[in-house]
């Protein structure tokens, strides 16, 4: 197994169900590093510096693949004009849902966000007739019954929806994939997509795992993701990704055999 490049979801697959990341998961991590393979995190997540540093990666992918860094040049970027945002934006608005366009770390709401995350605070209240700003991701929360389906008859035809195991709906470019993102990076490294693995648990990992070379869902995942995954390891919370790394990753690198654990899929 010649794996050149790692990509994992952060929460409910790297990170713990608190937000955490434990020491051996860091230092499994750091073994990979020292053995020549590139680390890529990919999440819906407009950063990830409250729960990981991004010196422990070589490049990171935020708003479901709506961009991509190395350091801080952008790989791929698909953002959604706000041409096309705003209509749909004020149409959630009129209809009293409650709706952000986010832009990097910026959430531009019609509700105070730190209501429902506490430790978001880098959020303005807007009024999106008057607001211009491209978003990177569109979301909702507090959905009621009936509520998918207004926004679906809203939707334009340039944007995908996805609901996270949360309930939060997230809405991006349809060229704002995980999948995308990846195979920007991996041709920046020039590195071939059958050396590409991929750790997913949520169905915005579905894309990313179809696509790589090698696929595990943790134990946590959709059924769904573990349906489209080539293998699942332990949960988040008992440090699946890290066991998986060392038994079947690092294990090659040492003595060139692969040792696959894996629940049956």
């Amino acid at each position: 197994m010649d794996i050149k490049m790692i990509v994992t979801d952060l929460d409910g697959t790297l990170l713990r169900t608190d937000k955490t990341i434990s020491e051996y998961t860091k230092n499994t991590l750091a073994q990979c590093r020292e053995a020549g393979i590139k680390l890529v995190y990919a999440t819906g997540r407009g950063g990830s510096d409250s729960v990981i540093s991004p010196g422990c990666f070589d490049a990171r992918i935020n708003m479901n693949g709506a961009i991509a860094k190395i350091g801080e040049t952008v790989i791929y970027e698909r953002p959604i004009s706000y041409d096309i945002a705003r209509p749909f934006l004020i149409f959630c608005d009129d209809k009293g849902l409650k709706v952000t366009s986010q832009s990097e770390s910026i959430h531009y709401s019609n509700f105070n966000v730190s209501d429902i995350w506490p430790w978001i605070n880098n959020f303005e209240i807007v009024n999106f007739i008057s607001h211009d700003v491209d978003a990177q991701k569109i979301y909702l929360v507090g959905l009621q019954p009936g509520d998918l389906d207004f926004i679906n008859s809203k939707l334009p035809d340039e944007l995908y929806m996805v609901i996270a195991n949360d309930g939060l709906l997230m809405i991006m470019h349809k060229e704002a994939t995980k999948s995308r993102a990846v195979s920007a990076i991996a041709g920046y490294w020039g590195i071939k997509q059958s050396e590409i693995m991929a750790f997913g648990d949520d169905l915005n990992d579905i894309d990313m795992l179809s696509f790589v070379g090698t696929s595990i869902a943790t134990g946590n995942a959709f059924d769904e993701v573990k349906t489209v995954a080539n293998h699942v390891c332990d949960t988040n919370d008992n440090d699946g990704v890290a066991k998986w790394l060392e038994g079947n990753v690092l294990g090659c690198h040492r003595d060139g055999s692969p040792n696959f654990h894996s629940e049956s899929v």
